[in-house]
């Protein structure tokens, strides 16, 4: 049970969704971000790289409901799936990702621990992997971003299913029809 009242069944709209229904004039601006940040065109990142970023940070930040989210959600967009997922959380420096992923999932790293945490060393070792300033710029935002929806989540209690099989469902709604949909 969240911290408020929401006003609804929390077991129908479990996590950052029944929150947003309870305010829907910041529902609006959270799911564009998402959309923008996980979704929208980019020249490199897939979105299930992306989806990766904000499921590690939120697992990082131990966010139950985000973890599992976007892990199913990654999963459903990445060709080796939840395994692949599961190993990145587990041990990023060991997941069979590439350089230049390993890199900016160490600066997404770096940002959940603390915006000054991101050091010269970890851009240039990123930049040497590949990455660009572009993919450099979203990696910050989608871990702050995270953070921010993490912190959001968790410090109203929201709703947290159990059964995987409620975050598999989420995900393919939200990669048939995206966070602007709700």
């Amino acid at each position: 049970m969240a911290h408020i009242d929401l006003g609804l069944d929390e077991a129908r709209h479990p996590g950052i969704q029944g929150l947003l229904r309870f305010r829907p004039e910041t529902a609006g601006p959270l799911n564009a971000l998402a959309e923008t940040l996980l979704r929208a065109p980019h020249p490199t990142l897939t979105p299930g790289e992306r989806e990766l970023i904000a499921a590690y940070v939120s697992g990082l930040n131990d966010c139950g409901f985000c973890r599992a989210s976007h892990s199913a959600t990654a999963a459903a967009q990445l060709p080796a799936g939840m395994s692949l997922v599961e190993q990145v959380r587990a041990d990023v420096a060991a997941a069979p990702v590439g350089e230049k992923l390993r890199a900016l999932l160490r600066i997404a790293a770096a940002v959940q621990r603390g915006g000054r945490e991101v050091t010269g060393e970890l851009v240039d070792a990123a930049r040497a992997a590949g990455a660009t300033d572009l993919e450099l710029h979203d990696t910050v935002l989608i871990a702050a971003a995270f953070c921010m929806y993490n912190r959001y989540v968790d410090g109203l209690a929201a709703f947290t299913p159990e059964d995987p099989r409620a975050y598999e469902m989420g995900a393919r709604h939200l990669v048939a029809h995206g966070y602007a949909a709700g």
